[in-house]
């Protein structure tokens, strides 16, 4: 006889061709998107109920905690994807800054940062008529924040390692697109007091942008790379991406993210070539 609880914590419990307790939905399978969502319109509530724009103190203290945060979500991610006996994890490791070596020049040979610079130039002229008081459609908000919050390389990042989780996690990695769920509600609150309530529905294009990297990482390239062993590569390589990235948000140095990002298929095509 069956053993209710056991059954409870089964894939599945079937009762007259119903399904109790189903296989994980897509909704949760992108769990960093709706994260990233959400924070854009908690952001936008916060900003538009706030008497007054975040002081400086209070910005510093959240970039010091974000670049904290990316930092540790990062090295975490690589620590997780080369976690094991001492010279497979070398190997890992090694693959990792390679594939970050060749994905930086791949990137450029794409002038994938040029492409990510024009776009934030747009954003930035849109931003920049709303500043100085000159009539702007209402859709420039929009635009603007659709623009910047979805050609952002931490979010792509995040999108990717939330479809493709080390060792084989079953709701993803989405603790960078949780912490870019911080980064962009602080800019709302500033973006909707400049913009209005507009700017706010950036968040669905974000939502359906990222969620929708992650969910053909989940269930196209998974299969695949799963397969063959070649999931954890992506994400030690991603992790360290991560930290590249913590050096802008503590302005240490400027650094071309959109161009590391090939790395994320550079390291699974050479751990196959290195096996």
């Amino acid at each position: 006889m069956y053993n209710l609880l056991n059954l409870k914590h089964s894939p599945t419990l079937r009762i007259f061709g119903l399904a109790l307790w189903p296989r994980p939905a897509l909704s949760q399978r992108v769990t960093g998107a709706f994260l990233n969502a959400l924070g854009i319109l908690i952001g936008a509530l916060f900003g538009l109920a706030m008497p007054k724009p975040l002081s400086v103190r209070t910005q510093v203290f959240f970039r010091s905690a974000l670049g904290v945060s990316t930092i540790f979500f990062g090295l975490r991610l690589v620590w997780l994807s080369v976690n094991g006996p001492f010279l497979p994890a070398s190997k890992q490791l090694f693959i990792a800054v390679l594939a970050l070596t060749l994905g930086f020049w791949a990137g450029k040979l794409m002038h994938l940062q040029k492409c990510s610079n024009r776009l934030g130039h747009y954003a930035g002229r849109l931003i920049a008529s709303a500043s100085s008081n000159r009539p702007h459609n209402i859709g420039d908000g929009f635009t603007a924040c659709a623009i910047l919050f979805c050609a952002a390389p931490l979010g792509l990042l995040g999108a990717v390692t939330d479809g493709l989780p080390p060792q084989g996690g079953q709701f993803g990695y989405f603790w960078l697109l949780a912490v870019k769920a911080v980064m962009d509600g602080l800019a709302m609150t500033g973006f909707v007091r400049l913009f209005g309530w507009p700017s706010a529905m950036s968040a669905f294009p974000v939502f359906a942008f990222l969620g929708g990297i992650t969910f053909a990482c989940q269930f196209y390239a998974k299969p695949f790379l799963a397969a063959h062993g070649l999931v954890d590569p992506v994400g030690a390589a991603g992790g360290l991406v991560a930290c590249a990235i913590a050096l802008m948000i503590f302005e240490i140095r400027r650094v071309e993210l959109a161009n590391f990002l090939p790395a994320l298929a550079v390291a699974p095509l050479l751990a196959w070539l290195f096996k």
